[in-house]
């Protein structure tokens, strides 16, 4: 892996995965210059802990086959024996850890916005990995400086976002 590589990193329960979510990968990685799209199954939704899932091993089993025919996506199951929340927070510092020369940017739809300064260490997640927001329908977009308030990042501290023009799908 070279030092310029440029990671999406793409969360969720996928359960199931869908069109939209292929949409909005392939859309992250022209318009954002990707080398690669990884999906990262959660395995413990924080947000969703009294929500039955299907098994994770079914669920990477489908984004497998989703992906299938996609060269610049990968499936990481990284997620899968970590014990607790599935934090994205834990997520790109292990992605980190294992690809320290990757340059990592977190795929996430405007719709996530309102909950992002509620996720576990929100200026950690936008220290650790540039932002690409994916539009949706009837979620605005935030501004810099709204979202370097929303996620607690100081003024001199790092924050990178990048929007990401995709067709409007309303399928979450």
């Amino acid at each position: 892996m070279s030092a310029t590589q440029q990671i999406g990193v793409f969360g969720g329960t996928f359960d199931p995965v869908h069109l939209g979510h292929l949409i909005m990968a392939e859309q992250c990685r022209e318009q954002a210059h990707l080398d690669a799209v990884w999906f990262i199954p959660a395995a413990r939704p924080p947000h969703k802990p009294d929500q039955a899932l299907t098994p994770f091993h079914h669920r990477v089993e489908m984004l497998s086959l989703a992906v299938a025919g996609y060269p610049a996506f990968k499936i990481d199951p990284l997620e899968q024996n970590r014990p607790g929340p599935s934090y994205t927070v834990d997520t790109l510092a292990a992605l980190r850890q294992q690809h320290p020369e990757a340059a990592l940017h977190l795929i996430v739809g405007s719709d996530c916005l309102p909950d992002l300064p509620s996720w576990h260490e929100p200026a950690k997640i936008a220290e650790q990995a540039g932002l690409l927001i994916v539009a949706r329908p009837a979620w605005p977009l935030w501004p810099v400086e709204q979202m370097r308030q929303a996620l607690c990042v100081p003024a001199g501290g790092t924050l990178r976002q990048q929007v990401v023009h995709s067709p409007l799908i309303d399928i979450a």
